[in-house]
């Protein structure tokens, strides 16, 4: 009966090893779509999965996911460190009443999307959502088409978006939204353009922004626009033909402006009663229907 007990014991062990050498040869560092692929592969190069839904669960925390061709490879949601990346591909995310990409990831995982073009095809809900997760890097990318925001960043705690080289159109709402329950949000916007929206860009809660050498126009109400206790430090940028070009909507609100260029809204600036626009005095507010003015000027040093 012992002799019995151990053999089992012995062969429960060996089940046990294999099949936790069979979840650890699941997930590569590297894995790739194809808009030939299949799902049911293991995602390397030679056999790519069809979907990054599908590549996700077979690639490591901290690894990247790779387009080896065009296609539209689906909606994701990412809950770990990884790297999206369309590089030299026409890598696309279709998500036609839904959400393109869901970041709900650990408090230390950081999240790149590189080089993808998200297409709400004027039903889909949010560009990005990000929920949680330290950092939010998405750059070289496209989002259009969607009826809420092309990112939403909607934390419980404090995280970072870096948002490069992309831009943000033809959405419902607002174009990046940026607040938090909890913590301080920080968000760097470089090279971003913003059009076509209800709203470009907009901080709410604690959130610091800085925003340089990015364009915001044919917003249908504000362009940039801090709520609450947000700050935006914005720089080399310019706000033009929307509604209102720079906005501080609520007491407490603050908007920074150096060298920006704030032309052609029907309301250059606009500051709620506790609200301040502060200006290095080297910007350009002209050829708008109300110019409005900064209510606190500041020195360079």
């Amino acid at each position: 009966m012992n002799k019995l007990r151990s053999k089992l014991n012995l062969f429960a062990a060996l089940v046990a090893c294999l099949f936790c050498s069979s979840l650890a040869q699941a997930q590569a560092t590297r894995t790739w779509v194809s808009g030939v692929g299949d799902d049911v592969n293991p995602c390397s190069r030679t056999a790519p999965c069809k979907t990054f839904a599908g590549a996700i669960s077979k690639t490591a925390a901290g690894g990247e996911i790779s387009a080896l061709d065009p296609g539209g490879f689906g909606a994701v949601t990412i809950n770990k460190s990884i790297t999206i990346n369309g590089d030299d591909t026409l890598a696309g995310i279709l998500a036609a009443g839904t959400n393109g990409i869901i970041v709900n990831a650990g408090v230390n995982d950081i999240v790149t999307i590189r080089n993808v073009s998200i297409n709400g095809a004027g039903t889909g809900l949010n560009g990005i959502r990000y929920l949680a997760g330290k950092q939010l890097i998405v750059e070289n990318c496209t989002i259009y088409g969607f009826t809420t925001h092309g990112i939403d960043v909607s934390l419980a705690s404090s995280g970072k978006l870096t948002v490069l080289n992309s831009t943000v159109s033809r959405v419902g709402q607002v174009g990046i939204r940026v607040a938090s329950t909890a913590g301080t949000p920080v968000a760097v916007l470089d090279n971003v353009q913003i059009s076509a929206c209800s709203i470009g860009f907009d901080t709410a809660n604690a959130t610091v922004a800085t925003i340089s050498r990015s364009i915001f126009t044919q917003i249908t109400n504000q362009a940039v626009v801090a709520e609450t206790t947000s700050v935006i430090n914005a720089e080399s940028c310019v706000m033009s033909h929307s509604g209102t070009g720079v906005s501080a909507f609520t007491a407490g609100a603050t908007v920074r402006l150096s060298n920006c260029d704030i032309l052609n809204n029907s309301t250059g600036i606009s500051i709620a009663a506790g609200g301040t626009v502060a200006s290095f005095q080297n910007n350009r507010n002209a050829g708008n229907t109300t110019a409005g003015a900064p209510n606190s000027n500041l020195t360079q040093q």
